[in-house]
């Protein structure tokens, strides 16, 4: 089972936006003052959960849009988060929006010792931005880079997207050599999903976009190919970094170490559990307010799930999983045998390589992570948490 000495996350849910992007299906407020302040008082109650023994490895700041918030806010926040941390972290990304990019929050989180600056990008394509929903536009995104840059922070990615309805290969290529361009130290490129209950996905029932599931493939391959030319080694499936870049707090979450989660919606791996915090403002504040710490969704973590999800999520990493330490960490499982057999079986249609005590996905095997990931899972009939 996860041990006390193992790495630690900790996750800062920001839930507000300024609008929904069409694509976006994660939880999130506009922001009023009113709530921002009921969020802010709620976060400190948050904190308390931290343990005052151990040490939080990386700290990630997501949404919604964390940047959204003012240079003030983001101070508060921070300060209180760092006021409950025996130490500070050894990596804290931020994620800002081209258009919430200030140098005044910019300077606030430098001294608070954030270290990663994850900017949403998507596309430098006009037209692909504005079918996204986007709020940004190419001109922005220049000048939230140059500030970034000009802030000084030592690690930074950019988010791109593929497979946006109307895009082109030579599109995608052209958004990876600018992004390329802008030299971040790391590169994480998504294909585009329908998420339920997205202004996209409502689009496709309607028939006026469609998925083209060997153009997807085509855009995948076309994208590792060309990263890898331009200096970006591939780590996983989706991101892409210099040497000693590699985003840790994401690496640490698909060895499947612990991590707690705060703020509305946010999800946790932690002490023997999984579990979500009320995708919800006023219940998840008013639940903290009376001393409780909301979970929804909860599963009590055994060891067949654990081990199940180490190799599904460390499948998806370029190196692999080392089969002989996750038997020696997760000794319990009792479903070897089942993940054994998947394990051979992938390897005798060329989807995963077997050296050793090492597993890896082929490049087929990357191209169709996904059904190798759903497979193994439907083998052990563990339950996974995406």
């Amino acid at each position: 089972m996860l041990k006390s000495r193992d790495a630690l996350g900790l996750y800062c849910h920001v839930p507000f936006c300024a609008s929904t992007c069409d694509f976006c299906a994660f939880y999130q407020k506009k922001p009023l003052r009113g709530d921002l302040d009921v969020y802010l008082e709620a976060m400190d109650l948050e904190f308390a959960q931290i343990p005052s023994n151990r040490a939080v490895d990386t700290v990630f700041w997501g949404g919604g849009t964390p940047g959204l918030l003012s240079a003030k806010d983001l101070d508060r926040l921070g300060s209180s988060m760092l006021a409950r941390l025996p130490e500070p972290p050894k990596e804290w990304t931020v994620e800002m929006a081209p258009s919430t990019v200030k140098a005044d929050k910019l300077e606030v989180l430098r001294e608070l010792g954030v270290s990663r600056i994850s900017m949403g990008v998507q596309s430098f394509n006009p037209k692909l931005l504005e079918s996204l929903g986007r709020l940004h536009n190419p001109r922005q995104i220049y000048n939230a880079w140059e500030r970034v840059q000009a802030a000084g922070f030592a690690q930074t990615n950019l988010d791109l997207m593929f497979a946006i309805p109307g895009q082109s290969i030579d599109q995608w290529e052209a958004d990876i050599r600018e992004a390329v361009r802008l030299s971040p130290t790391h590169i994480s490129t998504y294909c585009l999903t329908f998420e339920e209950d997205t202004a996209l996905y409502v689009k496709l029932s309607q028939g006026k976009v469609s998925i083209d599931e060997d153009k997807e493939l085509r855009f995948y391959e076309r994208g590792w190919e060309l990263l890898d030319e331009l200096g970006y080694k591939q780590y996983e499936i989706s991101n892409f970094a210099h040497s000693g870049s590699e985003c840790r707090h994401n690496m640490n979450t698909w060895r499947m170490h612990e991590w707690i989660g705060c703020g509305p919606s946010a999800a946790s791996q932690y002490c023997g559990e999984r579990y979500q915090r009320p995708a919800d403002l006023e219940k998840w504040s008013v639940a903290l307010k009376g001393s409780d710490f909301p979970k929804t969704e909860r599963v009590a973590l055994s060891e067949d799930i654990l081990l199940t999800d180490a190799i599904v999520f460390g499948l998806r990493m370029n190196c692999g999983v080392d089969l002989d330490s996750l038997k020696a960490r997760f000794a319990q499982a009792t479903c070897w045998g089942e993940l054994e057999a998947a394990l051979a079986k992938f390897n005798s249609e060329g989807l995963v390589e077997l050296t050793g005590n090492q597993a890896r996905l082929t490049q087929r095997g990357r191209l169709l992570c996904d059904a190798v990931g759903s497979e193994l899972i439907k083998r052990t009939a563990t339950p996974i948490y995406s």
